[in-house]
């Protein structure tokens, strides 16, 4: 316990999934919380929750594609708390057709949200946090960032998150700032939940088997905490094996290929 102690962390995205384990995991840890998202009934229900419980996590408002939206954000943040310290850019939407199937408008929708709203958060909340001393920020990524996916506007999305987090990492060094992402692989939460891909995806992991949500947030909070001050530029998965595997195994075990056997 204690390990985010005297950290302000905003998250986006954090009334329900990955991002409401990454709320509940960080203010386990001490640290002061801000929910950042559209669900407002889950939003508060969740903070009044934690609340109760004893812990600094209030509940924000915010479209993250909303340049105002996040100045506003910043500014109640540090009149809370006097500063802000880590960022969780974690909201994200999937749209699940193809390219020829996608509109114009769903496509400047998915692009708006998974990554120019990662932009707008880094752009404003950065400056904040090195007025507070330098921190971290961690951006939500994919595996569909390093494959084929076939969602094109999150792929194109998520692939750009790992573009801008490099770019970040360098750009802010000099703050005292670190700027990591995340690939996960299949968390089942309300977004995928009941895929037609789920059970085919579980099946191609390594490890057999989907990833949790408390798993996710644990990477979170490793990526965000003291001990992991030499990481930053990178972009870490937590897949089951899925990426390092790619279609070799799944190909191998159709073969009929012992892959544990000896010559």
């Amino acid at each position: 316990m204690g390990r985010m102690k005297d950290k302000v962390v905003i998250v986006t995205g954090g009334a329900r999934g990955v991002g409401e384990a990454d709320v509940r995991r960080l203010s386990e840890e001490g640290a002061a919380v801000a929910i950042a998202d559209v669900l407002d009934s889950e939003g508060e229900a969740l903070a009044a929750e934690l609340q109760a419980a004893g812990r600094q996590v209030h509940y924000h408002h915010l479209d993250v594609t909303s340049e105002e939206g996040w100045r506003e954000l910043v500014r109640a943040v540090v009149a809370r708390h006097g500063r802000i310290t880590s960022l969780v850019n974690n909201a994200g939407i999937v749209n699940r057709t193809g390219i020829t199937g996608t509109s114009l408008e769903k496509w400047q929708r998915i692009i708006g949200v998974n990554l120019t709203g990662v932009f707008l958060g880094m752009k404003h909340v950065c400056p904040a946090i090195r007025d507070a001393g330098g921190g971290a920020v961690v951006n939500m990524a994919s595996v569909a960032s390093h494959v084929g996916h076939n969602d094109p506007g999150y792929t194109a999305s998520k692939a750009g998150v790992l573009g801008l987090t490099r770019t970040a990492a360098a750009e802010y060094v000099d703050w005292n700032i670190r700027v990591n992402a995340i690939c996960p692989g299949i968390i089942v939460t309300g977004l995928n939940a009941g895929g037609s891909h789920l059970e085919p995806w579980r099946r191609a992991t390594p490890l057999g088997r989907f990833g949790s949500l408390q798993e996710a947030a644990n990477l979170v909070l490793f990526l965000l905490s003291d001990e992991a001050g030499y990481i930053t530029g990178e972009d870490i998965a937590i897949d089951g094996g899925f990426l390092a595997a790619g279609a070799a195994r799944r190909i191998s075990l159709e073969a009929g290929i012992d892959l544990t056997a000896g010559e």
